[in-house]
């Protein structure tokens, strides 16, 4: 468009007349296309250099069938205003990442959309849009009848288009680390699909259409929320590595086993307390990290026990109620509730409470945490309960819980520990309580800290890894310990 060489002609008017080029940018030559190839991601100012190559060519088209830009440049609104001219472009990445905040860490690009026109090249296999700022996909991607590869790794998507499937001819698809709650039902018609990488998102469930990609070799959805599969993913039959690491299972099912080509089906850091013999049997199976035969925890309070429960409602000037050995429920004026199951108090027992403001000298906060509720103190200080008594605190909802989880902390007198945590949410009132289990009582309180990872390491060895990143690990090689120690990762 002529609007758009007109303002790229004013972007590229020299400042300085006695340099060669635009902010002294050195002159490109057309041989730079070497092999029909353009890699400009490489340079500071690479959107500069890319539209230096334009100028003068309104009626010229440039045999670029390769196209690296980085999205982190400045200029790149009007870089890509040219990008529909390049009609025999087969590959174009338009990456972030390329720039560093003032923590070394590296920044998202700034693409957030793509011009409607990217939709008409037609000769375009493949397409890298990772490490920037999307929030939905452009809809022009679904016009790209030749499009094979597709990366939008490292953004914000949210969901997936009703309509993704038509992109018939997808072979690899990766969206690894977006914040993804669903999958839209169409996903199975890619029916030439081979690699789809849905890891460290939010899912929580899966459409059954996933069991049609007949195509698939390798399956990536670990670093979700999903407490189940469908069984329809027995129908996969080509694939050969499913990761389900580091996700809420509780149940898998056995049909998985059956599958003739997998190689790998990798289960841990999940909540399985038991699997299938077909699976547990399987030497291609990684079940690490799962609380495989342990007990079910105790019910928040079943109904038949609950019935005939008493129940206490306490008003905002009380500090006190009584627990007998029948048990009761507790409901605070401030939001904190408590079960006491039966038999937990032997004798009747007075219990105070009070809330305060945390003291920075003494509620030590590590590196990363955020603190996300005011101190309950409960008394008599030590008092052992027969039974555990279970705990709800509401607590202020963290901006992001990106690479973060809620955990209940509490003083033993000594020093701060943090306990086996639930998160919940109240269907009415959507607030978000932290919910945990106790022997005792003394002060709590509700954090936000790193994703802590948790092995035992007997004798022979065992391998520790981070579900934040898994391609952090720690190996401990046989004959490391005399004894079982218990081992904490944090990333």
């Amino acid at each position: 468009p002529v609007d758009a060489l007109q303002k790229m002609a004013e972007l590229l008017e020299p400042r300085d007349k006695s340099r060669e080029g635009a902010w002294g940018a050195p002159a490109l030559p057309g041989s730079c296309l070497a092999d029909n190839r353009l890699n400009l991601d490489v340079y500071p100012d690479g959107c500069c250099r890319f539209l230096q190559l334009f100028q003068g060519r309104q009626g010229e088209e440039l045999q670029v069938e390769f196209l690296r830009l980085s999205t982190n440049d400045r200029l790149l609104g009007t870089a890509l205003g040219i990008l529909p001219r390049l009609k025999h472009l087969k590959s174009l990445v338009l990456k972030g990442g390329h720039a560093r905040d003032e923590f070394g860490s590296c920044q998202r690009g700034s693409l957030n959309s793509l011009p409607p026109d990217i939709g008409n090249l037609r000769c375009l296999t493949h397409l890298d849009l990772s490490f920037n700022s999307l929030s939905t996909l452009p809809s022009c991607i679904l016009h790209l009848p030749s499009l094979c590869v597709l990366l939008v790794s490292h953004n914000s998507l949210v969901a997936l288009p009703e309509d993704f499937g038509s992109l018939s001819k997808l072979t690899f698809f990766s969206a690894m680390k977006n914040q993804l709650k669903e999958l839209p039902r169409s996903i199975g018609e890619l029916a030439v699909l081979q690699d789809l990488d849905l890891s460290e998102n939010a899912l929580e469930f899966l459409p059954e259409e996933v069991g049609n990609l007949h195509n698939c070799t390798e399956l990536d959805l670990s670093g979700n929320h999903l407490s189940s599969i469908p069984d329809s993913l027995a129908n996969l039959k080509s694939l050969r590595r499913l990761h389900l690491h580091s996700n809420l299972l509780v149940t898998v099912p056995a049909s998985l086993a059956t599958l003739p080509n997998l190689s790998r089906l990798d289960l841990q850091n999940n909540c399985l307390r038991a699997v299938p013999p077909e699976i547990q049997t399987s030497p291609f199976v990684h079940l690490r990290g799962n609380p495989l035969g342990e007990t079910e925890p105790s019910p928040q309070a079943d109904e038949s026990s609950a019935r005939g429960l008493q129940r206490l409602f306490l008003a905002s000037g009380e500090d006190s109620f009584t627990v007998t050995s029948e048990g009761c429920r507790v409901f605070l004026a401030c939001g904190i509730h408590f079960y006491f199951p039966p038999g937990a108090a032997t004798d009747p027992l007075r219990i105070y409470f009070r809330t305060l403001a945390p003291d920075p000298q003494w509620v030590k906060l590590r590196h990363h945490d955020v603190l996300l509720s005011r101190v309950l103190e409960l008394q008599p200080h030590g008092v052992k309960f027969q039974q555990e008594v279970q705990i709800w605190m509401p607590y202020a909802s963290p901006q992001t819980l990106h690479q973060c989880e809620v955990v209940v902390r509490t003083f033993s007198g000594q020093s701060w520990s943090d306990l086996r945590t639930r998160v919940e949410q109240k269907r009415k009132s959507k607030k978000h309580m932290a919910h945990c289990s106790v022997l005792h009582f003394s002060w709590f309180l509700v954090v936000s800290r790193l994703v802590q990872n948790e092995c035992k390491v007997p004798t022979e060895g065992t391998l520790l890894f981070s579900s934040v990143d898994p391609n952090i690990k720690v190996t401990f090689p046989p004959g490391v310990t005399e004894e079982t120690r218990s081992v904490k990762l944090q990333v």
